[in-house]
Formats: C-alpha cells, structure tokens, sequence
C-alpha cells in the first residue's frame, strides 16, 4: 500500500483538469506581444504551489519571472531540486493543428495543446507527486525545491543571471529535470549525458562588391567557391573533423559505457524511418547511437551567396557565409574547440581571399556517471513507476542549464523524462500521453520516497 499513490490515482482526472488550465495559457516567451501571458502563468504557478501546501513566490526578472517554491520541514534529509520551465514555443492552427493549440483536447489517451510534453506537462508531475505525499502522509520524505523558468525556449538567460547571483537558494543534493523523451511507453529511458555546442558564422571575402562575371570571372576567386572549398576541408572522407586538436579532450568510451549505450534497440531501417536519408554517414567505428550521443560532431547548418532570387544574375559575389555549429561531449571546452577551428580554418584559407569567424554562443556538455547513488535511486524509481527497469542512454541535443547546474552548482543531474520522441514537440498537434503522465507522477513519489535512504 502506498497512501501518496492512492491519492494520486483517485484524484487524476482532477490533475488532468489543472494541468489543461495550465496549458490554456499562452505562455510565449520568444514574442513580446504574450508578456502579460507570461505573467499570468507564473502568476496561476505561485497560487497553485502555494495552495499545495509549499510555500511559493514570483520572482521578477528583466525579462520574463521564474516560480520558486519549497518545502523544507524535512531536516536533515536530502534535498531535491525540480527543475522546469513554463514558457513554449509559439504556436496556431494555421501552422497545421488540427485543434487550437491553446484550448487542451483530450482524444485516444494523449492531451492536446501546445506545451503538454514541453515542458509544462512533464514538470507538472513532479507538483502532482508533492501534492499527494503531503495529503497523504502530511509531510515529505525529504526536502523539496523548485525552479520554474520562463526563457527555457529563449536563451534561459535570467536564470543564469540568478545562479550566478544567488547560488544558496538553489542548493541541493540533487537536481530532477523532466524534459526529456523516451521511444516508446515500454521501455523507460534515463537520459545520462547531453552533448554541448558551440555556434558561429564564418564569412569569406573577395572583391569589394559584388563584379560583373563576364569582365572579372575567372581572375578574382570567387568566395563562394571559396568558401565551399574551405568547409569541404572540414571533415575526413570517413566523417571524422579534419580540425587539428578537435579530439583531443574527448573521453574515450569505456566497454562498459558503449555496452550501455547500445543496449537500446535502435536499428538502421528506425534510423532510417526518423531522417529519410538513403543511408547513414558520420565517424567511422562508431555505432549510430554512439554518434549522436557520445561523439562531437561539426554541422554546417547554413551557407549563403550572391544572388538567390528568380531567374539568374551574371555576377562574382563580394562574399559568401555559412552557419557552423558542433555538438560537443564531455570536457571538451566550448572556447577551446572554437579556437583550434578558427586556427584551421584560417590556415586552409587561400591568399586570394579573407575570412572572418563571429562567435555566437557555446555551452559544455553533461555527463552525469550512471553508477552515482541518484542515479540508481533513478532507476529504482522507474521500476517503481513503469514496472520495467529504464536503460540509459546519451542524448544527442542540449539542455544548456543543466552544465549550470552541474559546474556552478556542483549539482547531479537526473533527466527523468516522461515524454515520447512522438509527441510533435515544437510542433503542430503536440501532445502528452495521459498515461506518461500518471506514471511520471507515480515515479516521482517513488524517487522522492527511496532518496533518504539512498543517500544517507
């Protein structure tokens, strides 16, 4: 018998209901136009933790607030911080929905609205898990925390600023972030490292101004051409980065590691279904799952030139750019990697042109070690809620925040995520398997009850 758990499930369509009015609000932190949105879901978080029964407070930014709440009557026991954020993505139903993505609609087992999986139906849970320890047993197993941000969709700059200002009121033993997803409903997933990046432009100049090509062409290097020669200069024919020193700080897999990361039955035809590609390509003796999680990759993302428009335009452009990006692993230095591929890139530049490289941003990567005592205080709490014990695996994308909170911090981060790769997720008809939900919630109780053993 489990009371907390009792309570959640006679409770749960009354949990469905809060979670709709949640997502009722149009919570768009990317468009100034919603700033009173913003507001008003921080503002319906405050009154909804505070009559939770934790005590709860807005705190105002330069740009969008962030929720804190807490519970703290637990002593000496572990203290747990949740982690969400309540912003999302903007959406309409021009953009495809077949429903308003702001009015939930519950249809076939899933909730329908922009922000169910990302992130607000995720966090959701772990307030439902609180909510029915403290009715339940009237107190909780350990001390609780939560951060709920509004800029999570863009840049999470504020809660930066807040980290970097005010560490105390963050401290814990443990950080739980549920943004996250898993294959199917089957098998738990327990995400374990994020690959980090860096992003910048690179531009090639020729000519002052864009030349007439049948007075200049074929006396002034043309930077398009240039340009592709240069990127083309990037990679080894077995996809490994040409930079020099690219590899140097990249921990090397143990046997252990990659039995794990293969452990997921993930094959080429599922690949193959997920990108639509004729075959697959990158770094050579690695598995697919091994690329996209536990190896650093460098992405051109965009290249642009001379004239695009319709028909054509007798030119030699004046210049030509391309959007880079890499996903970085665990210790490589955002800066440092930028440095070695400004290095390169400025060797391998011909003499006919001249390049420049602006950076945009860079973030590390994250690596928590799955044998850390959260971490199997993790996987018992999956058992508990699924029923199947959850396997780990890397992520190929990034959290940014979660490197804050690992590095300045000197926080474990547990990625104990409840969504589905299917849920559309930035997309139209987003959605959130009720289901997930319920055994989100059902996991969280358990986390939160086996954390004070565990870490005692």
């Amino acid at each position: 018998m489990n009371p907390a758990l009792d309570f959640a499930h006679a409770h749960a369509a009354r949990f469905r209901q809060e979670l709709a009015d949640l997502l009722r609000i149009p919570s768009i932190s990317t468009d100034p136009a919603y700033a009173q949105e913003m507001i008003q879901a921080a503002d319906w978080l405050v009154n909804h933790l505070n009559a939770i029964g934790l005590r709860a407070e807005r705190i105002d930014t330069q740009r969008h607030p962030m929720v804190y709440a807490e519970w703290m009557n637990a002593g000496d026991a572990p203290t747990v911080l949740v982690y969400g954020h309540y912003d999302v993505q903007p959406a309409d139903k021009s953009d495809g929905w077949h429903t308003a993505p702001f009015e939930p609609v519950e249809h076939e087992g899933k909730i329908y609205a922009r922000g169910a999986t990302d992130d607000k139906g995720q966090f959701f849970a772990h307030v439902k898990a609180v909510e029915a320890l403290l009715q339940a047993d009237g107190k909780l197993p350990v001390n609780v925390k939560f951060i709920i941000e509004g800029e999570e969709e863009a840049g999470s700059g504020s809660i930066r600023h807040f980290i970097d200002t005010q560490p105390d009121q963050l401290r814990a033993d443990v950080c739980i972030i549920s943004d996250t997803s898993m294959v199917n409903i089957d098998q738990p997933v327990i995400i374990n490292a994020l690959r980090g990046g860096i992003a910048f432009e690179l531009r090639v100049t020729g000519p002052r101004q864009d030349l007439h090509s049948g007075m200049f062409g074929g006396t002034v290097h043309n930077p398009a051409l240039a340009l592709a020669e240069i990127l083309s200069q990037l990679h080894h024919p077995d996809g490994r980065v040409a930079v020099p020193g690219f590899y140097d700080d990249v921990r090397p897999l143990t046997d252990d590691e990659r039995a794990a990361i293969n452990a997921l039955n993930w094959t080429e035809s599922d690949w193959q279904e997920a990108t639509g590609a004729p075959a697959p390509w990158g770094e050579s003796g690695y598995s697919l799952l091994e690329r996209i999680g536990a190896r650093p990759t460098l992405e051109i993302s965009g290249m642009s030139s001379g004239y695009t428009g319709s028909g054509f335009k007798s030119i030699v452009p004046g210049s030509a750019s391309a959007k880079i990006g890499c996903r970085l692993v665990a210790d490589q230095d955002p800066q440092r990697v930028f440095e070695r591929i400004r290095t390169y890139i400025e060797q391998i530049t011909p003499p006919t042109v001249q390049v420049d490289l602006t950076w945009g941003r860079g973030f590390p990567a994250s690596l928590v070690n799955i044998d850390h005592p959260v971490m199997q205080t993790a996987v018992q709490a999956y058992e508990s809620g699924w029923g199947v014990r959850p396997v780990f695996k890397r992520e190929g994308g990034s959290i940014p925040i979660v490197g804050d909170f690992q590095q300045k911090l000197g926080l474990p981060v547990v990625l104990m995520g409840f969504g589905l790769d299917s849920d559309n997720l930035h997309g139209p008809d987003e959605h959130f398997s009720i289901a997930m939900f319920e055994r989100g919630i059902a996991t969280s109780i358990a986390f939160l009850q086996l954390m004070q053993p565990e870490l005692e």
